[in-house]
């Protein structure tokens, strides 16, 4: 039987997910199978739960998420693969899992993919194409958002010629380059927008799998080791530049206002505090705040969202020709998987306070903009003065 996870914010989630530690260890390792399809439950608790229960199939399991597997992660695999082995239960030997690294085979050759640009709100094309034994070609259209998941999905049937007419009016209407990648790549990025949608819009947009078992036959996959990793390697060993923060990608990239509203907030009641403070302290807890908000708003879902933003970008703008740009995006993605102290790195520094500012600027525009429900004792009585006047008048 498995054990009760320690108590941890990510295993409580789990738990509230679903997964049940008193169950047999068959049915426990089934349960976490099915949970890391789930949004919001994370790889480490899952590991730590595995770790947990005395069976060969936990760790086989374990042996899975490894690989491809990095930072926080891995070292939590490890740590549970380690407890088993105290139990007597050695790992097996690594298998390739599906999808967690890229490479090439002659049916592979046959499919090909195209991605848009990821706009500020998130939201981006990805197409998957692939020759049909009929003659011409089958493409799977998608529409991703980083907040909804997949927002549309359709199969169409085409002539090599309307591929190409549609893709040169799609960049000419929408003023974007689609670009080439590879297909297994556009795929994860498909699945995993689809394992995002939430449960109730899911009807909305298609039987998701049932299009793609139309192009793909192997098993939608859970893991990819990101090709930018090995296509930009030396740059991934470098340090993320601010520069970054100049590209398009960067300038319109927004985080949702309801993550930072709060950290704005705090900020802005650090300026207006009763206590008198000098403005070298109210900077210090101003400064406090937003390294506190780098740290946090850097980790946990919301770290590996934006770490996998990160990557795509890179990987669309080096095909763009950006390649010094993209090896920024990629080095910047790598300290995230890494788990390093981003509260050290400028480059978070300064994105997190781009976000930041860009919230209060836009609270404090709304705040001009509306008309004031309340005024001073000063601004009362001109009013009233006002309005007496015109009353005279007529």
């Amino acid at each position: 039987m498995s054990k009760s996870p320690d108590t941890n914010p990510d295993d409580a989630r789990l738990i509230e997910a679903g997964f049940d530690p008193a169950l047999a260890p068959v049915d426990a390792i089934a349960k976490l199978r099915e949970l890391r399809w789930k949004p919001g439950v994370g790889d480490t608790a899952i590991a730590r739960a595995l770790g947990n229960i005395a069976d060969a199939g936990a760790a086989a399991m374990l042996v899975e998420m490894e690989a491809g597997a990095a930072g926080a992660i891995r070292r939590e695999v490890r740590r549970a693969l380690y407890k088993l082995k105290q139990h007597g239960i050695d790992a097996p030997a690594a298998t390739a899992p599906a999808a967690t690294a890229i490479h090439d085979s002659a049916a592979d050759k046959e499919t090909a993919a195209m991605f848009s640009p990821i706009d500020g709100e998130g939201a981006r094309i990805v197409w998957i194409v692939k020759p049909r034994m009929q003659g011409g070609l089958i493409r799977m259209w998608a529409l991703i958002s980083e907040q909804e998941g997949l927002v549309g999905a359709q199969n169409t049937h085409l002539s090599r010629r309307e591929l190409k007419s549609e893709r040169d009016e799609l960049e000419r209407r929408a003023q974007v380059k689609l670009v080439d990648g590879d297909w297994r790549v556009a795929d994860f990025i498909a699945c995993e927008a689809w394992r995002s949608t939430p449960e109730s819009r899911r009807g909305q947009v298609g039987n998701f799998l049932a299009l793609r078992s139309e192009l793909i036959a192997s098993p939608p996959p859970t893991e990819l080791v990101h090709p930018v990793y090995t296509e930009l390697a030396a740059e991934a060993a470098g340090e993320p530049s601010v520069e970054l923060l100049k590209e398009p990608e960067l300038l319109e990239w927004r985080l949702p206002d309801a993550i930072l509203k709060p950290y704005v907030d705090e900020i802005n009641q650090a300026g207006e505090s009763v206590i008198v403070l000098s403005p070298v302290h109210k900077q210090e807890r101003v400064n406090a705040v937003i390294e506190r908000a780098t740290a946090e708003l850097l980790s946990g879902d919301t770290g590996r969202r934006i770490q996998r933003r990160l990557e795509d970008i890179a990987y669309y703008i080096a095909r763009v020709g950006r390649r010094t740009q993209a090896g920024w995006a990629t080095a910047a993605a790598a300290r995230l998987r890494d788990g390093v102290d981003v509260t050290k790195v400028l480059f978070f520094q300064a994105f997190i306070r781009t976000q930041l500012g860009t919230v209060a600027a836009a609270e404090q525009q709304k705040a001009e903009e509306e008309p004031r429900l309340i005024m001073t004792p000063a601004e009362a009585m001109r009013a009233r003065e006002a309005r007496e006047a015109r009353t005279r008048r007529r």
